[in-house]
């Protein structure tokens, strides 16, 4: 299944999750921001955009413009949905791009990256943060949420590869780096229940997933609570 399928059948279900725990991810975030050297008055362009998550995150002074193809993030069942391609943005309109955590269910990223190059100015800035091929999560998606959940789960992920294709489409390449981070909540339930929702696992109860989550990826107590172990591989570019 691609994206846009993928999201029409559980966009709902992941919005749910993070307007129930809308800090949980707050570190997976700001990583990406803290790297594209943002100033005051720039256009910054998000996509695929999901539920606009990552406005929250921004510095007040820059414009946001995000782009998601699946108005079931909003609105389930909305006939309103736009395609991912082409973006829906002027040549050179944006100072900076981000994509987080969605370009692992495209089977080609190549298009998106040249419709990116396309709408940045000269110089402009693009992050891109995604799971690595042979991480713990991608082992994690595929593996356990692909077991349990209504899609199924077979991702497409990011390799060191992604910076020669990223090179071919027009950028310079500044950075590539695995990131390892948490995401927060109260308790271990909380941790399940969220992930259960954002995932879709219909087909699994609380304690299994908690179980799935501790033998996997692993958990750490901190001041903010209970934070499960998570990681992204973040490539930095500029555009030429």
């Amino acid at each position: 299944m691609n994206y846009e399928d993928i999201f029409r059948e559980r966009g709902d279900a992941y919005a749910h999750a993070m307007a129930t725990r809308p800090e949980a991810r707050r570190e997976e975030f700001l990583i990406p921001v803290s790297r594209a050297a943002l100033r005051d008055g720039d256009v910054v362009v998000d996509v695929p955009a999901g539920g606009g998550y990552l406005q929250r995150y921004l510095p007040p002074a820059v414009r946001w413009l995000g782009h998601e193809p699946c108005a079931s993030f909003f609105t389930a069942g909305s006939a309103s949905d736009q395609p991912l391609l082409p973006l829906p943005w002027a040549d050179g309109q944006a100072d900076a791009a981000l994509s987080i955590a969605g370009v692992h269910h495209l089977d080609d990223r190549a298009p998106l990256y040249r419709e990116i190059h396309r709408v940045l100015r000269p110089g402009g800035r693009f992050v891109l943060a995604d799971v690595h091929e042979e991480s713990v999560v991608a082992r994690f998606l595929d593996g356990f949420v692909g077991s349990y959940n209504s899609t199924g789960h077979r991702g497409n992920y990011l390799t060191a590869a992604d910076t020669g294709v990223l090179e071919s489409c027009g950028f310079r390449v500044t950075g590539a780096e695995r990131v390892r981070y948490h995401w927060w909540f109260a308790s271990r339930d909380d941790m399940a229940s969220f992930c259960r929702l954002l995932f879709d696992m219909r087909a699994i109860d609380i304690p299994a997933v908690t179980r799935g989550i501790e033998d996997i990826l692993g958990v750490s107590p901190g001041e903010e609570g209970i934070g499960m172990c998570w990681e992204l591989y973040v490539l930095s570019a500029a555009r030429r």
